[in-house]
């Protein structure tokens, strides 16, 4: 009897202390859902208003502003009054997009026609943007691979991974070594890296961009630690498909927006998140796949998904060929 008098003193002692314990625990989580609803509205609804203004400098440059999300940038930006400096490899291209640019948009523009594949364009970019005064760049010119593949497999691996590289990691590297300088003198600046949510988590059969990817992610994250104390904003995008050439995809979706739609998105998020998918549903795409997926899941069903499409597109490859057809490279 008296161990069951003990239990229950023991017990009875407890109660108070266990309730405190359950109501802390309940209200911290309250709180912090509460956070993140509020945290959400600020990104997703109310944004960060006109931080993006050529109060930041007078010029915007972007690479790879011919197509896609970098001729959406553009757009964008000139919407904002920013001049343009467009930077991609076509000088046609080039100069439809800024005349369209300066017929819609009454700014400046300027373009200078490079191979971000090839090392020794830098003097050349540097000569061009010699005294300009350059509020935010764009460093979103970036290749892919031509169809899922395994590594030992893709075609010219040699120069394919040259490409990729100088393209995917130099260009990034050498354009913000050229611009963020002048931007750390005038303490106030903005560079936005385009990556991809294919660089947040390895993607077989993409591995060499996936890697690529993931590199400009960190550097964005370790340069914004770097430099945020000097008034500059470095954010990495990831975005997930968006209806362009790079994706193939023509059909755009609430999922797959077109470039435009992502655009407008994203540049709501600048100074609010220093890693950012930059548009609604991608970032509840992006929380399921690294917060409540495993990793391992998300890695299996992105294989199969490339073996899937690799597939495909080596059918198609083949009958092309027993139709005489010339096979196509892209």
């Amino acid at each position: 009897m008296s161990w069951t008098h003990a239990l229950r003193d023991a017990l009875h002692e407890a109660h108070e202390p266990l309730f405190w314990v359950g109501a802390c625990t309940v209200t911290c989580v309250l709180l912090w859902v509460l956070y993140r609803v509020l945290s959400g509205i600020r990104i997703w609804v109310l944004g960060n208003g006109n931080l993006l203004t050529p109060r930041l400098g007078k010029w915007a440059v972007v690479t790879g502003a011919t197509d896609g999300i970098g001729k959406s940038y553009a757009e964008e930006l000139a919407r904002r009054g920013f001049a343009l400096m467009l930077i991609s490899r076509s000088q046609d291209k080039l100069d439809d997009v800024a005349k369209s640019i300066e017929e819609q948009f009454h700014v400046e523009t300027r373009t200078i026609a490079v191979d971000f594949g090839k090392a020794d364009i830098y003097p050349k970019i540097e000569a061009g943007l010699s005294g300009l005064e350059i509020g935010i760049l764009v460093n979103n010119v970036g290749v892919s691979y031509h169809y899922p593949e395994y590594y030992l497999q893709i075609p010219d691996l040699d120069n394919f991974i040259t490409n990729m590289i100088n393209v995917n990691i130099t260009s990034v590297l050498q354009m913000t070594r050229l611009v963020l300088p002048r931007m750390v003198d005038r303490s106030k600046g903005v560079v936005l890296n385009i990556s991809s949510a294919s660089g947040m988590y390895p993607v077989a059969l993409l591995t060499v961009y996936s890697s690529t990817k993931a590199f400009v992610d960190f550097f964005s994250r370790g340069l914004q630690e770097e430099y945020r104390r000097q008034g500059i904003i470095v954010q990495s995008v990831l975005p997930f498909f968006v209806a362009t050439k790079m994706t193939r995809i023509k059909k755009p979706t609430l999922d797959k927006p077109t470039p435009d739609r992502y655009v407008q998105a994203e540049v709501t998020t600048v100074g609010l998140q220093t890693q950012t998918n930059g548009y609604f549903p991608h970032a509840v795409m992006g929380w399921l796949t690294t917060k409540l997926v495993p990793i391992s899941l998300v890695i299996f069903f992105a294989a199969r998904m490339n073996r899937l499409q690799r597939t495909g597109y080596l059918h198609r490859r083949k009958q092309r060929e027993q139709n005489g057809a010339r096979p196509k490279t892209d």
